[in-house]
């Protein structure tokens, strides 16, 4: 038989077929090929998602295991939300807590309940209890009459006794008061005694040099005037205690050395090179303990449980320094390999789970659209899911009181509002379907929310801004929202325009006004502010100062700080990000 033959009698059947029913037939087997191909660009997109989310969270190396999985000493308070002061069943759960991860806890307040050396005794922990000193005497007769009655009736328990904390610091009062105070539990106890505070106060008052039986000092290079990276912690650390052993032998005193506060934040706001994160908590701790090894010196470490009562004053970062969480959870093991993210399997379900749902609302009319573009869709899609559960997670996580929760929800509910109208704006741009007025409008309203609510947080970190987050994560959806959107209309377009740029073009409307530029002009100033309040905090620090009296010489150094953070760098993109498209109208409007 001839090829033709057979050709043409296999096209009988098909051509024997009713023209209705050739058509349906046709259909279906586009719609098979298209759902195929929009079946694989969701399988593509999830595999990337899941290979980026595995890569970055993968176990890390942070440094040589501490010895038995126990620690010197850790500060402890016991503190709950909901409880001005600890009940003693939530000090015995704590304490049952860090029976196997340290040998002592370090107290701060005798009359705050914050450890009861009795509970000490029952877990086999020692401790180094303080006395709380402030600006009230009253309180401070009080304070320290508990603290000799408590350290006298537990000999075996508590080993070395600290008497105020950070006072000088404070400037809660002078430095006679506190050496009077020094003098008094002194003599009334056999334990050694100590006061406590940050390493530079003992430089400028070597006088407590004298006065105590061992030199307590805070070592914390997070917080320091001129920040340390992790990577360089511990060289700062052996540094400082040879300062401090050198200005004690300069005195005719070789006295112990008690690194009395040490640590590093899992969560908050970055210091020039200083990133606060769950890995660098776990490196500085292990390269702390191989410092202590090699000299010989006694450390605690800054804290047990996460305090977060601190937020209101030092905030994110203050919240969380410790080895576990507010609710007793671990942050990171003392000893193996570290992950930034545990949880991270769980926050790609969620995304993965919203990003699919939203696909499912967009499936039928997704078949109308070619595959490239559905791919360009599905994955400004995902990268916005992405945004938002990381957003949901941080904030949430990050929030310490009624109020705080509730910003956050606000926060998360605005942020779900403008991906839902950026999406259908995506589906429109990439499916040639005409601009909705009423679309537009919404977008330009959740823009300008977003930009005035973007405005006021640039001028609170600009003018004080040292204990605030950057919020990266609430403005991730409108920053990247409006390169998405340039994104979807150069490949409507097919070319690249000036137009895409503009505001009216993104949103498909032509609503701008001359009142815009004023936006620009207020963004361009919070930016420049920013920085200058940025760089103006490290020079204005007083160790800053000593180490660069001049402000020729100083200056590079706080800019280094100010421009090494990238927190900070990323801010200014997303403010910038937000300013284009009104920047490049409101000069349209001017030259018109």
């Amino acid at each position: 038989m001839m090829p033709s033959d057979f050709s043409s009698k296999c096209q009988k059947p098909y051509n024997s077929l009713p023209i209705d029913f050739k058509s349906h037939l046709l259909t279906l087997i586009h719609l098979a090929m298209k759902t195929a191909g929009i079946l694989l660009c969701l399988i593509l997109i999830i595999i990337v998602h899941g290979a980026i989310d595995w890569f970055s969270n993968r176990p890390q190396d942070a440094g040589a295991d501490v010895p038995a999985g126990k620690l010197m000493s850790l500060s402890f308070a016991s503190s709950r939300e909901g409880f001005k002061f600890p009940l003693p069943e939530h000090i015995d759960e704590d304490l049952g807590l860090l029976a196997d991860k340290t040998y002592s806890v370090r107290t701060y307040s005798t009359l705050g309940g914050e450890a009861t050396p009795d509970i000490a005794r029952k877990y086999g922990v020692k401790m180094i209890q303080g006395g709380w000193l402030g600006p009230d005497h009253n309180n401070n007769k009080k304070e320290i009459a508990a603290l000799i009655e408590s350290v006298n009736a537990h000999p075996d328990v508590v080993q070395r006794i600290i008497v105020g904390n950070e006072v000088l610091l404070r400037r809660d009062m002078d430095i006679d008061s506190l050496i009077g105070y020094i003098r008094q539990v002194k003599q009334a106890v056999k334990q050694p005694v100590s006061y406590a505070d940050v390493w530079s106060i003992y430089m400028k008052y070597p006088q407590l040099i004298n006065e105590v039986d061992f030199i307590t000092i805070h070592i914390l290079p997070y917080w320091e005037d001129e920040p340390v990276p992790v990577e360089r912690a511990a060289g700062h650390i052996e540094k400082v205690v040879q300062q401090i052993k050198d200005k004690a032998l300069s005195m005719g005193q070789n006295k112990p050395i008690l690194i009395g506060e040490s640590g590093w934040p899992s969560v908050g706001r970055q210091r020039g090179s200083a990133v606060p994160s769950v890995v660098n908590s776990a490196k500085f701790i292990r390269s702390l303990l191989q410092v202590a090894t090699r000299h010989n010196f006694d450390y605690n470490i800054i804290e047990a449980f996460n305090q977060p009562w601190k937020n209101d004053f030092e905030g994110v970062a203050g919240a969380n320094w410790g080895l576990l969480s507010a609710d007793r959870k671990p942050i990171f093991p003392l000893t193996g390999p570290v992950c930034e993210n545990p949880a991270w399997p769980l926050h790609f379900a969620l995304t993965t789970g919203l990003w699919l749902l939203i696909v499912a609302v967009y499936s039928k009319r997704l078949q109308d659209v070619s595959l490239p573009r559905v791919l360009v869709f599905l994955t400004l899609t995902q990268v916005l899911g992405v945004c938002l559960i990381t957003l949901a997670n941080f904030l949430w996580h990050t929030s310490y009181s009624h109020w705080q929760r509730a910003y956050t929800l606000s926060m998360i509910a605005a942020n779900t509002a403008l991906a839902g109208l950026l999406i259908q704006r995506f589906y429109d741009v990439l499916a040639g379907k005409p601009d909705v007025q009423q679309l537009a409008a919404r977008l330009r309203s959740g823009y300008l929310f977003f930009i005035l609510l973007a405005l006021y947080k640039t001028y609170s970190l600009a003018f004080n801004g040292r204990y605030l987050s950057f919020p990266v994560e609430q403005f991730a959806i409108p920053a990247l929202g409006i390169c998405s959107l340039m994104i979807c209309l150069w490949i409507r377009q097919r070319r690249l325009k000036y137009q895409i740029l503009e505001f009216d073009s993104l949103i498909g409307a032509d609503l701008s006004t001359r009142h815009d530029r004023i936006l620009v002009y207020l963004i361009s100033i919070g930016a420049i502010a920013l920085v200058l309040g940025e760089t103006k905090s490290f020079m204005e620090g007083h160790d800053f100062m000593l180490e660069h009296p001049f402000f020729y010489e100083g200056l590079p150094f706080a800019l280094g700080y100010t421009f090494h953070n990238r927190q900070l760098l990323t801010w200014l993109l997303w403010l910038s990000i937000l300013s284009v498209p009104f920047r490049t109208k409101a000069a349209d409007k001017v030259q018109a």
